[in-house]
């Protein structure tokens, strides 16, 4: 009996390892920052974001903004109820939002970001199935935006980040792994208004304490990123039957050792204020790099957009990443 027991604890122990390793293999082939912790924190939200190249930091994204930019929910006028999911090698994501306006107190939003990394089935033999390996993360943010005079928009989002792998099924010898931290997103953006149709925007994520998994000889710090960018706005580009609208985008990312910054770039063009057509592409070095493109479409108060990215990883096993953003507004 202890046998069976010490070879169960054995097999559960290679299955958490392998786990892991996979994951952090995906994850470096996918994210390319492997020596640090928390790397679910790299992969992308939202299907606008990643349509022009995840080139966003500078715009008014209303619910995603909270993953990108604080700053860029700042101005949101309307209340959303939004659910932005997502299908790639890595994981199946979603990340609900509630977003509220208020014209004196500013606009404030609660997000909660679940990422599924698959299950693992354990066995005590080849056809002796005794239960189910759940690795997930979970990430919970407060954000507040608010304007600041005509030109300025500032944000700041607290997320509290866990790492989980939990059991279901006979688990009396799993060691269960539950890792948790804190951390803060910080963003500005300038609009020159009147001046000129552009808009700047700079934004800081995932500056917070380390991820510890067992002790701290084994905390990681977090990917914090620095983002900087300008977005282009042009306007009544058809005729008054069809108006059509361009913004062009650019950004540039980095962690804060400014040593390896790479670029992104996208296009947004709104047909008749109805239909989105995007088009964006990551440089070598950006997370999900590649080329992405993508659409929406206003149908009322109910946004629906979707992208795709191209990124190499995925897109040769098979699988591009594919993310769907449904967005309710009143």
């Amino acid at each position: 009996m202890r046998r069976r027991r010490s070879s169960a604890a054995a097999a559960t122990v290679c299955y958490v390892v392998m786990l892991l390793v996979s994951l952090t293999s995906v994850a470096r082939a996918q994210l390319g920052r492997a020596e640090e912790g928390g790397l679910f924190l790299l992969v992308p939200v939202g299907a606008r974001s990643i349509a022009v190249g995840q080139a966003v930091v500078a715009a008014q994204l209303g619910s995603e903004a909270v993953w990108w930019n604080p700053a860029g929910l700042a101005r949101s006028e309307k209340r959303e109820a939004a659910i932005h999911h997502s299908q790639t090698l890595l994981a199946t994501g979603d990340a609900l939002t509630i977003l509220i306006p208020s014209s004196l107190l500013g606009v404030a939003a609660l997000s909660v970001n679940i990422l599924d990394f698959g299950n693992v089935d354990r066995t005590r033999g080849p056809d002796q199935p005794t239960g189910t390996i759940l690795p997930r993360s979970i990430v919970y943010a407060a954000t507040y935006g608010a304007p600041i005079g005509s030109r300025v928009n500032a944000g700041i989002t607290y997320k509290v980040l866990q790492f989980r792998i939990d059991c279901s099924g006979d688990c009396a010898d799993f060691p269960s792994i539950s890792s948790t931290t804190t951390a803060l997103d910080f963003g500005l953006q300038y609009d020159f208004v009147d001046r000129l149709p552009i808009t700047i925007g700079s934004s800081v994520r995932n500056l917070g304490l380390r991820l510890q998994v067992n002790d701290e000889d084994q905390a990681d710090p977090l990917p914090t990123r620095l983002q900087m960018g300008v977005l282009y706005r042009l306007a009544g580009l058809g005729s008054a039957a069809r108006p059509v609208d361009l913004h062009l985008s650019g950004d540039v990312v980095n962690e804060l050792s400014l040593q390896a910054p790479s670029a992104r770039l996208g296009a947004d063009m709104l047909v008749q204020k109805i239909v989105h057509l995007r088009a964006g592409y990551g440089f070598e070095g950006a997370e999900t790099s590649g080329p992405a493109i993508g659409v929406g479409v206003v149908a009322g108060n109910l946004v629906v957009d979707v992208g795709r990215v191209f990124e190499r990883f995925s897109a040769g096993a098979g699988q591009a990443p594919t993310y769907l953003s449904l967005r309710y507004l009143f």
